[in-house]
């Protein structure tokens, strides 16, 4: 009984010991990582920003005094033209001051011309005269009034443009400066909103890639007008003026997606972007040792990065570092795939 228990617990240490033995084996042996050589290609630097397109000119057209609306001869989607008749007003009652006006002026002239004539010979004063002649200025004055007031019955396009909108309908009693209709000018822009973090490197000039919803996959160029000076202390951004070409099919009103380009590198070192913690990499060196190198970044996205220093295309650089790595720890390497495509 005794020897068969000596058996046993020599069996159980030389288990325990063949353990331990490929433990330590184990621990000795070097951890594989996988990595990745830095490649070739081009990079853009880019600040993103969202904003709407407008018309760099809108006007409103309203009438001058208050009145209803009698004939619309223009809507929206219409072309005009400066000085082309776009709506009347109701005038009526203007028409009928204006005869009675037109009247008393006529008979005003026709009384300074008498006392003229009669001052000539000396049969009336020349006070006579001159009240004759206050009269007849006052009644032309009335004229004159009431000559303006109608022109403002008749809305005129104030340039060349397009009715964007259109407000009130034939009968409608429309108040002294209401619009009647929103103008806008053949040029368009996006006003777009960037965050103050990225203000600073944007300038007029550069050039902007647009994308909207309304035309999926499709992309609009335009430029950097110019930036507002005082930012929104609540958004903490800056509005940004984007011009558009002639013949963009942007409306007005969308919603665009603009990245302005800072800088593009036609052949950058780019790895993927996985590979940068903290604005740091892990490589392997050539004695096959973990090291930790500081890098500088430029361009970036969600699968690359651009290094504008601290690597060359020669190293070694761990794909997916991983919290427990350790600076001189032997690891052995296996070449991950990846592509700048």
């Amino acid at each position: 009984m005794v020897k068969k228990l000596l058996k046993i617990v020599s069996v159980l240490v030389l288990i325990v010991a063949a353990v331990a033995a490929a433990g330590f084996y184990m621990m000795r042996e070097p951890k594989t990582v996988t990595v990745v050589r830095p490649a070739h290609g081009p990079a853009v630097q880019a600040v993103y920003a969202t904003g709407t397109v407008e018309p760099v000119v809108m006007l409103p057209v309203a009438p001058r005094m208050s009145s209803r609306l009698m004939t619309l001869l223009v809507d929206e989607g219409s072309q005009v033209e400066k000085d082309m008749v776009m709506a009347r007003m109701e005038d009526t009652d203007l028409r009928e001051e204006l005869a009675d006006a037109k009247a008393r002026a006529d008979l005003a002239q026709k009384d300074y011309d008498r006392q003229a004539a009669l001052v000539e010979t000396g049969a009336v004063s020349r006070q006579s005269l001159d009240q004759a002649e206050t009269e007849r200025q006052s009644a032309q004055a009335a004229v004159d009034r009431i000559e303006a007031s109608l022109s403002y019955m008749t809305l005129l396009a104030p340039g060349d443009g397009t009715v964007i909108r259109r407000d009130g309908e034939i009968g409608e009693l429309i108040t002294a400066g209401e619009p009647v209709f929103w103008l806008a000018g053949q040029k368009m822009r996006v006003s777009a909103e960037v965050d103050e973090e990225d203000i600073a490197l944007v300038e007029p000039g550069q050039k902007v890639l647009i994308s909207a919803d309304a035309f999926p996959g499709e992309i609009f160029e335009g430029t950097v007008q110019s930036i507002t000076p005082k930012g929104d202390p609540v958004a903490r951004s800056y509005r940004v003026r984007i011009s558009l070409p002639q013949d963009t099919k942007l409306m007005i009103g969308m919603t665009a997606e603009s990245n302005i380009i800072i800088r593009e590198t036609e052949d950058a070192l780019l790895l993927p972007a996985s590979v940068v913690d903290a604005g740091t990499v892990w490589i392997v060196t050539k004695d096959g040792e973990l090291a930790r190198k500081v890098v500088e970044i430029g361009a970036q996205d969600v699968d690359m990065i651009e290094i504008l220093d601290g690597v060359t295309e020669d190293d070694l650089v761990v794909k997916i570092p991983s919290p427990d790595m350790k600076q001189a720890t032997n690891v052995k390497t296996r070449i991950g795939e990846w592509s700048v495509q």
